[in-house]
């Protein structure tokens, strides 16, 4: 108990007490309450508390409604077995008997949780535990009592919603037995409820039929679940496609129904809620059950297209039920099952069957109808759209209509349809079009405000279907003929189609439009970006994002626009004031900047002074700052070296956007990384403050999220910046950061991590090898104990390579340590790590790292230390190896020349679409100037050790480690070495018995 030695009543005493404190406006008093009911949860008897309390209606209803709470939330932290605190199984078994005792609860709000929470313990008890619950359910279903029979309607409705959601197999077979045990019982329960309705409606009874609506409600809506989810093959089921087919009588009873009590009755609403869920439910079968579904495709047709695209539906139909009728329709269209497989004989005989009665249904005169209908009627713009246009230019001119807006909304739902029916029925539907199209040639008389508006529906159908136009429409003569006249047609009223035209452009742009007709384009979308109305201005700008945006684009066809555009552009950005406006142009500018590229620099002074005012106001608004960040990486792409100007704006912004302790770190963090990584590659030199942002990483590693991989892509940015100053100010916090990084990562996230070491290795071989002393030694053992993940190895091959040729004395010293720690003799050590490195070698797949391993284990020569002479052998093996890697043969000398040296920086000529080298591009390549690997020729270098290890042994000395070498490799060496006119003496030592 809540007390050791509480009774019942004492502990309901206290937890009321806290639960009213609970429900305060006063934190004084509300907090203690809380922080002690949080300490109660665990208690063993404070549900069973909770449970009295929430069921004795005399109590405050804030109280019971916080008491259900506490329950509802203690169902899905406890109630499981296997849960921490788990309550034990008496107190459950109580707590489900006082559950449902009585269905009486008389607060609406209050039964809706009550009915949640059953559900929630039906989820995870019923049957098996709680076997009662169903039988008790329908007994109380079938009571007399209005309210009684309400609120176990209520339950059952939840308790079957929730039992169909669980997709276990065995949880799907045990809602199926349940299904076909109840389901005649749930039929005549909706059969009964939805005729007490219909009598009471016409007797104008108003209370009781709004009471029996509600009924139908919930009756249908377990119906619906049943239906949909409790029957494996439901067309074997006579019930079930009883219960379909009936959905069609009652729909139009429901819908007559709405026409006889008008707008204004009590019922309105809920009646067409009803009507809505009738369509759910053939929507969902289609959806879950597409072949069961087949005997009621004619009828379905039939049914939607009689509503939608006849007179039927006058004075009948609401905006949400033509859009689930259509919805009905484009399902059926575009159902995969319904489709012949392109052999017929390899089709399904159901598959045949719809594809039949939909062929038999689809007739020329019925498509022609749907057509001309969705074009005509349902593309016109409302009066209410026409009315936003005008008061609210912005909203009507970045309505969402992405994503899946079309299930809801009546606009982009008949669009939907219009284009899959279209897809599907192209070759009827074509010529309709083009008729519609013929009849609006030439200018629209101004003062006829229907044609403007057919005009503008028939040119979206035209701009919907360009894909399936395609060989149909000569797009390129139609816009000099037609369509440019149509935009130089001033007056205001006109601006519906030119803002269609130039919309229409945007979607023909990718899919026919001759390139050299851009210029021209240019030239209108320059005029339009000054056209009186700002819709048309908008989208004006979107058609130039699309037409930037094309495969097509050809920057020197734009650069005479760019000034004046750019600047039109700016001055809309600065015009539009909503959030979402101002990001839709923010795109289109981004857009524009990374096409061009550095070409931009010029015209970019006026937004670089207005980014930080827009980025000061729109602190409330995330989603125009990530828009605000994605303009800004473009920018700085466009500036190279140029952007440091922008530093005073930028770097706070870096800051900001990814500091993990701001809370608008959530959505700015991935644009912003990416902006302080593009910062840095084009950073001309360091400065303090982009130094002091690196603060903000190790809390970035320490999420180890998605972004990893750019925060190591920033780590290594600042090295290659300036590897001195950084490594001296975080290497040490870095290192730390690695070190737990690495006991807990991928073979992949450890490359990225052993990467960053390796890169400050080859900036700065004495320092970098210092910084991140801590991270070496596994790396040391990694190779000794043959790590087996290959590029793994390959990494960690890479590192020692750097450590031992460009700073060998610290690789001794680690040699040193390691073999302490392992009490081994160094020599012996060294030997193993050697035959590891040469048994490995072909786990290291990259040319510069094959020539640095050469490179490196040629450094420990010469020698007279006999484990390196021992493996001396092993080498030379590695040194041919990578001899083959890297030299090319010059063909017109016949010598072989070391195809990795680079001797000079020289800006590489750029084609028009490559992109100029960042700075950090030219960084990388003075560092590959002074990098051993590209630097140092590896047949000279193989030859001088060769010739210093001769002279150290003596010709015979050096003649007998020769022969441990295999003759072939010999051959091999000596084809390289040729082209050195010293090396004769040299040769004739290793020339083989």
């Amino acid at each position: 108990m809540i007390y050791p030695a509480m009774d019942m009543d004492s502990a309901s005493t206290v937890v009321l007490q806290a639960l009213t404190q609970a429900t305060s406006q006063d934190t004084a008093v509300l907090k203690p309450a809380e922080e002690q009911l949080r300490q109660w949860e665990t208690q063993p008897g404070f549900y069973s508390v909770l449970l009295k309390i929430f069921n004795n209606h005399m109590l405050d209803v804030n109280v019971r409604w916080l008491a259900v709470l506490y329950f509802k939330n203690g169902i899905d932290r406890y109630w499981r077995r296997v849960a921490p605190h788990a309550l034990s199984e008496e107190e459950k078994m109580s707590l489900r008997a006082g559950l449902i005792t009585n269905f009486n609860e008389p607060v609406n709000q209050i039964a809706t949780q009550i009915a949640v929470l059953i559900a929630k313990v039906a989820r995870l008890d019923c049957p098996r535990q709680w076997p009662e619950l169903i039988p008790i359910l329908l007994e109380s279903v079938k009571g007399q009592d209005g309210l009684q029979q309400h609120r176990a309607l209520l339950t059952f409705y939840h308790v079957t919603k929730t039992l169909a959601s669980k997709r276990l197999a065995q949880d799907k077979r045990l809602f199926q037995d349940l299904a076909s045990g109840i389901y005649s019982f749930a039929c005549s329960l909706w059969s009964h409820h939805t005729d007490c309705f219909l009598q009471q409606i016409y007797a104008r009874d108003e209370a009781a039929a709004l009471s029996s609506l509600e009924r139908t409600l919930l009756s249908l809506k377990v119906l619906r679940k049943l239906t949909v989810h409790g029957f494996q093959e439901p067309q074997q089921n006579v019930e079930v496609m009883g219960f379909l087919n009936a959905v069609f009588e009652r729909l139009k009873q429901f819908l007559e129904c709405c026409r006889q009590v008008g707008p204004d009755n009590a019922c309105r609403e809920k009646l067409e809620k009803t009507i809505i869920l009738f369509t759910k439910v053939l929507l969902d079968f289609l959806e879950y059950h597409p072949c069961a579904f087949i005997p009621l495709i004619q009828r379905s047709l039939e049914f939607a297209v009689s509503y939608v695209f006849t007179p039927a539906g006058e004075g009948v139909t609401f905006e949400r039920f033509i859009v689930q009728c259509m919805n009905l329709i484009k399902m059926i269209v575009k159902n995969d099952a319904y489709k012949p497989a392109k052999n017929i004989e390899d089709s399904k005989p159901e598959s045949l069957e719809a594809h039949k009665i939909k062929t038999a249904f689809f007739t020329h005169p019925t498509l022609t109808e749907i057509g001309r209908r969705l074009v005509s009627h349902y593309f016109l713009l409302t009066e209410e759209e026409l009315a936003m246009w005008e008061e609210d230019p912005e909203s009507f001119a970045v309505e969402e209509t992405g994503g899946d807006s079309w299930k809801y909304s009546l606009r982009p739902c008949t669009e939907v349809l219009f284009l899959d029916i279209f897809h599907n029925y192209s070759q009827t539907l074509t010529p309709v079009l083009l008729e519609m199209v013929q009849n609006l040639q030439g200018p629209t008389n101004v003062e006829d405000p229907v044609q403007l508006l057919m005009k503008d529906a028939v040119y979206n159908a035209v701009g919907l279907a360009a894909y399936e136009l395609f060989d149909n429409v000569d797009f390129d003569q139609w816009f000099k003929n037609q369509l440019l006249g149509e935009l130089q047609v001033n007056h205001h009223r006109y601006k519906l189609i030119r803002r269609r035209v130039i919309w229409l452009i945007g979607q023909w742009i990718s899919v026919k439009f001759k390139s050299d007709l851009r210029p021209l384009l240019y030239e209108v979308i320059l005029s339009l970006m000054q056209d009186p109305d700002l819709v048309v201005r908008i989208e004006t700008a979107t058609t130039l994002k699309l037409t930037v945006d094309d495969f097509e684009f050809r920057t020197e066809q734009f650069l005479p626009y760019l000034e004046s555009i750019f600047g039109l552009l700016f001055q809309l950005l600065q015009q539009v004031t909503e959030c979402d406006t101002k990001m839709q142009v923010l795109h289109v500018i981004s857009c524009v900047i990374e096409r061009v590229n550095i070409q931009i620099r010029p015209y970019v002074g006026c937004l670089v002074q207005y980014l930080p005012l827009l980025w000061k106001q729109s602190e409330e608004h995330n989603m125009l700052r990530c828009a605000i960040l994605t303009t800004l990486i473009h920018l700085v792409q466009g500036l190279g070296a140029e952007s440091k100007n922008l530093y005073p704006f930028l770097l706070p912004v870096i800051q900001l956007s990814t500091d993990v302790s701001q809370p608008p770190h959530v959505y700015l963090l991935e644009d912003g990384l990416e902006l302080w990584l593009v910062t840095l590659e084009n950073s001309p030199a360091v400065t303090p403050e982009l130094l002091r942002i690196f603060q903000n990483m190790s809390a970035l590693l320490e999420l180890s999220s998605e972004n990893l991989r750019t925060c190591f892509q920033i780590v290594n940015a600042y090295i290659y910046l300036s590897a001195t100053e950084f490594l001296q100010s975080y290497a040490e916090s870095l290192c730390r950061s690695f070190c737990d990084l690495l006991k807990d990562i991928t073979n992949e996230g450890q490359v990225q991590v052993l990467k960053v070491v390796e890169i400050a290795l080859k900036v700065s071989p004495i320092l970098g090898a210092h910084m991140f002393q801590p991270l070496l030694p596994a790396v040391f053992r990694g190779i000794v104990d043959g790590e087996r993940y290959p590029v793994v190895m390959s990494t960690y091959l890479g590192i020692m390579g750097r450590v031992l040729l460009q700073n060998s004395s610290f690789f001794f010293s680690l040699l040193a340590q390691m073999a302490s720690e392992c009490s081994q003799e160094m020599d012996q050590l060294l030997g193993n790590v050697i035959e590891m490195w040469v048994d490995r070698m072909d786990n290291i797949t990259q040319p510069e790292r094959r020539k640095l391993s050469s490179l490196a284990l040629l450094s420990l020569l010469p020698s007279d230390n006999s484990v390196i002479q021992d493996k001396f052998c092993g080498i030379i093996n590695i040194c041919v190896e990578a001899l083959h890697d890297v030299m090319t043969e010059d063909p017109e000398t016949g010598t072989f020349k070391d195809c990795m040296l680079m001797s000079h920086f020289e800006e590489p000529k750029l084609s028009d679409d490559e992109e100029p080298p960042t700075e950090q591009d030219k960084r990388k390549k003075l560092l590959a100037l002074e990098d051993p690997v590209h630097s140092v020729s590896l047949q000279q270098f193989v030859y001088e050790k060769l010739k210093a290890q001769q002279a150290m042994m003596g010709d015979q000395g050096f003649g007998v480690l020769m022969e441990t070498v295999d003759t072939e490799l010999v051959r091999q060496l000596q084809e390289f070495l040729q082209a050195h006119q010293t090396i004769t003496a040299l040769m004739e030592t290793i020339k083989t018995d």
